[in-house]
């Protein structure tokens, strides 16, 4: 059988297309979030990370990241979620087997198939590559994981029509132990003026850190795996922290259509004695 690999398809558009580029600009995004709310103590088993270009979210996407900096030697798997955005889609969509890498300017990302495989018979996981294709949302957060944990392996799901107990059943199958991190990638509300969009998305984030399972599209454009990872933290015992929220008017857009961003670790509940 013939393999192939994914090929950036937002190299220079959403990211720098060089690699020296791109690594100067990732590591002075994580530069400048790492002194910030860092969880140093207590490694988070899952992300929310938004997927913008990283003019727009990239500083807010570093907060995230720069959680893993203390851990990174532990995890040696990354499952990353996102939504579709060009080719519509009914659940879940997995690479085929055709594909075994996806790759950035900073080299190539080795798929899991073992995991891939273990998911492949359940009724909402299909398989398609035109689906992954062009789709950025799952793009984007590769260089900074490649940045952050070095060689590991990738799952890699897009997410079209379905709903949060059929995603929370397929990340309970891939959930692991500390050798696993769960990435969801989604932005907030997109094109309201400024101080619309900050009150949307501090409700929005609100209910995220309460983990609630109803967030709709139009509160965050990746609700659907970010429902489905709210409900396998309520399963998990997890609980949510943010590390920020701001919005395109706060970064590099005009603020009169704006698009909101968050960032979100989830980890085990500590319970203090």
């Amino acid at each position: 059988m013939n393999v192939s690999v994914r090929p950036p398809a937002v190299a220079g558009i959403f990211y720098p297309a060089i690699a020296d580029a791109l690594a100067r600009v990732i590591d002075g995004l994580l530069a400048g979030a790492a002194g910030g709310d860092v969880l140093a103590t207590h490694a988070p088993k899952a992300l929310i990370v938004p997927h913008a270009g990283y003019v727009y979210s990239g500083e807010m996407a570093a907060k995230a990241f720069a959680c893993l900096l203390p851990f990174a030697g532990r995890i040696r798997r990354v499952v990353l979620l996102g939504p579709t955005h060009r080719v519509p889609v009914r659940g879940l969509a997995a690479p085929t087997a055709m594909v075994s890498a996806f790759a950035t300017p900073l080299g190539e990302v080795p798929l899991n198939t073992r995991a891939l495989d273990a998911v492949a018979d359940l009724p909402q996981v299909t398989h398609s590559d035109a689906v992954h294709a062009w789709e950025h949302s799952l793009e984007v957060q590769l260089p900074f994981l490649q940045t952050v944990l070095g060689r590991f392996e990738l799952v890699p799901l897009v997410v079209g029509e379905s709903d949060a107990e059929a995603v929370a059943d397929v990340l309970d199958q891939l959930w692991g132990g500390e050798e696993t991190l769960i990435v969801i990638s989604s932005d907030l509300s997109h094109y309201h003026a400024y101080d619309k969009a900050c009150r949307i998305d501090s409700a929005t984030l609100a209910r995220m850190l309460a983990l609630a399972t109803d967030i709709r599209n139009v509160e965050a454009c990746g609700a659907t795996p970010v429902n489905g990872l709210l409900l396998a933290a309520q399963r998990h015992g997890l609980t949510a922290r943010a590390l920020g929220l701001c919005n395109s008017g706060d970064t590099a857009g005009d603020r009169s259509r704006v698009v909101g961003y968050t960032a979100l670790a989830l980890s085990a509940a500590i319970h203090e004695r």
